[in-house]
């Protein structure tokens, strides 16, 4: 049974640095997960990955079958899972190339498949969802950022949009008068999916640009993929920290 699941978002579709690599397609009672699940081993634990956008990067976020994708991942025992997300950074202190662990989100998407307490139910089922991510999994990953020397940002707000365009410089205003930190396109449904799974989850979100107009007229796409280049080799020394916590 894998110790923890990684769900990779723009920027990372594979784990290049995973061994003994198999992969499953999974079928789901909600269709087809995004990409088939990826077991393997990296530092000798278990780990199963998800590519949330497939292997081609060719699921826009509005379209990611999120129920299949928890539901799969939850089916293979795992109890912790961290998600990785590509975000613009609308609080100035969080600039483009860190990595920030939100502890709270607010929800803008909208049309989306959104729980699994929908169809045929003896009564209504709520979840608590005042913190949104795990505590555990969050000191975890904070513990692991600190032995891997990446500055700790560990409040913040992200906003989830529907995407897939980019935000308007209001939209972004809005945001920012509303408490937002962060602004993304993918938290939502999946982090409310894992706790009704009763699945540890935390975000662990890359900032890639500036949200629009807080830096400019205009976010341009190299600058994003200089950014996920550089976020993604902090993300690697993130996560071998991870593992070596989680294998102690």
């Amino acid at each position: 049974m894998p110790e923890i699941a990684i769900i990779g978002g723009t920027g990372l579709s594979q784990l290049k640095s995973l061994q003994n690599v198999k992969k499953k397609v999974v079928k789901t009672p909600y269709g087809e997960p995004s990409s088939p699940l990826t077991f393997g081993t990296l530092n000798g634990v278990d780990i199963v990955f998800l590519a949330r956008h497939g292997y081609g990067h060719t699921i826009p976020p509005h379209k990611v079958n999120y129920k299949a994708n928890i539901w799969a991942i939850e089916q293979t025992g795992v109890k912790k899972l961290l998600a990785l997300a590509a975000v613009g950074a609308i609080n100035e202190t969080m600039a483009p190339g860190e990595i920030v662990i939100p502890d709270q989100l607010i929800d803008y998407s909208w049309g989306r498949s959104s729980s699994y307490f929908e169809e045929d139910l003896e009564k209504v089922t709520h979840i608590d969802f005042t913190l949104p991510y795990s505590v555990a999994l969050r000191e975890t990953l904070a513990a692991a950022m600190n032995k891997a020397g990446l500055p700790l940002i560990d409040k913040a707000v992200y906003a989830c949009m529907q995407g897939p365009r980019l935000e308007t410089a209001a939209e972004i205003e809005k945001l920012k008068r509303d408490g937002c930190d962060l602004v993304g396109m993918t938290g939502m449904p999946e982090t409310a999916l894992a706790r009704e799974l009763k699945l540890q989850y935390a975000c662990c979100a890359v900032v890639v640009n500036w949200a629009a107009g807080i830096a400019g007229d205009e976010i341009k796409l190299q600058d994003i993929e200089k950014y996920i280049e550089l976020g993604m080799k902090k993300f690697s020394r993130l996560l071998d920290e991870l593992v070596k916590s989680i294998a102690e």
